[in-house]
């Protein structure tokens, strides 16, 4: 079942991808949470106290493979460990410079990983996310 969204999480690394992608979700809507997360270890961490400090349970996930300390894959990995409540939630797509075949393909072995998308996240390109796995 679809949900509606109201939180969007991004994992990246880059400074200019974060800020280039806020700028595209708010042109979508501004009514949209925007949490940013520099580090997927950063991430896992806010994950881990999310019912401590009744923090924003984000409902969509735009995670980089290509990350210093922990990448992609090592987040993932982690992640699949959390509390299945929390699994159920969020929707993640793997948003990423690379179009390897092999990255896609690893994408797949993810049964919480909906889907694979090149930088840059555009406001057409969450629209069709949007469309395809949240309510709108």
């Amino acid at each position: 079942m679809k949900k509606k969204l109201r939180t969007i999480m991004l994992i990246d690394d880059n400074d200019d991808d974060n800020f280039y992608h806020q700028r595209e979700i708010n042109k979508y809507n501004q009514e949209i949470s925007i949490i940013t997360m520099e580090t997927a270890m950063d991430a896992l961490k806010y994950f881990k106290t999310l019912k401590e400090y009744n923090s924003l349970v984000p409902d969509l996930i735009f995670l980089d493979i290509n990350m210093p300390c922990m990448d992609g894959w090592e987040f993932l990995q982690e992640y699949n460990n959390l509390d299945n409540e929390l699994l159920s939630t969020a929707v993640i797509i793997m948003l990423t410079t690379s179009n390897n075949p092999d990255d896609i393909r690893k994408t797949t072995g993810w049964n919480f990983v909906a889907d694979f998308s090149t930088k840059p996240l555009t406001k057409e390109k969450l629209e069709g996310i949007i469309k395809k796995f949240l309510l709108d």
